[in-house]
């Protein structure tokens, strides 16, 4: 049974990157010549500063029993450390401080990894068949945060002045 939950959450992930990268390159990325980076990324840092939700993970009633802690516990905080770096990013966009691309590239760098090795945790450890009412996170929520950390690498390479 374990192995369908593997798999549909696999289908979940890809599927939902695919329709949000497709959302992003026809409705997000032409914008890009014509905004100013902090256009973008401001909504973007507001987004990821929501990422504290990855705690759920660790919380009784938002997993089943048995989620492994080797997947739970790097998935939380690395979640919550990834929200912290996109609030503290916030401001210096917004002030078009010169620590502003340096602020956004570690948040982007370090959620990026997070994301990578939080599924990378999940299926080595088969986390999904534990993961309960959280499993919305990977299925919804970490491929349109993937997208958005493509965007802003897209933006960062622009060297374009936030």
């Amino acid at each position: 049974m374990s192995g369908i939950f593997d798999r549909v959450l696999s289908l979940n992930l890809v599927a939902n990157a695919a329709i949000f990268y497709l959302a992003a390159r026809l409705y997000l990325l032409p914008l890009i010549p014509r905004l100013r980076p902090r256009q973008i990324l401001i909504p973007i840092l507001l987004f990821h500063s929501t990422r504290h939700l990855g705690m759920m993970f660790l919380t009784r009633g938002g997993t089943y029993p048995g989620l492994p802690l080797q997947f739970a516990y790097p998935a939380a905080f690395g979640d919550l450390i990834t929200a912290i770096l996109a609030l503290v990013a916030i401001p210096f966009v917004l002030r078009g401080s010169r620590f502003a691309r340096t602020a956004v590239w570690v948040f982007n760098i370090i959620g990026t990894i997070d994301l990578l090795d939080a599924i990378i945790l999940a299926t080595i450890y088969n986390a999904p068949v534990a993961m309960g009412p959280a499993y919305w996170i990977p299925a919804f929520w970490v491929p349109l945060l993937l997208v958005t950390h493509y965007v802003t690498f897209i933006l960062l390479l622009r060297r374009r002045p936030f």
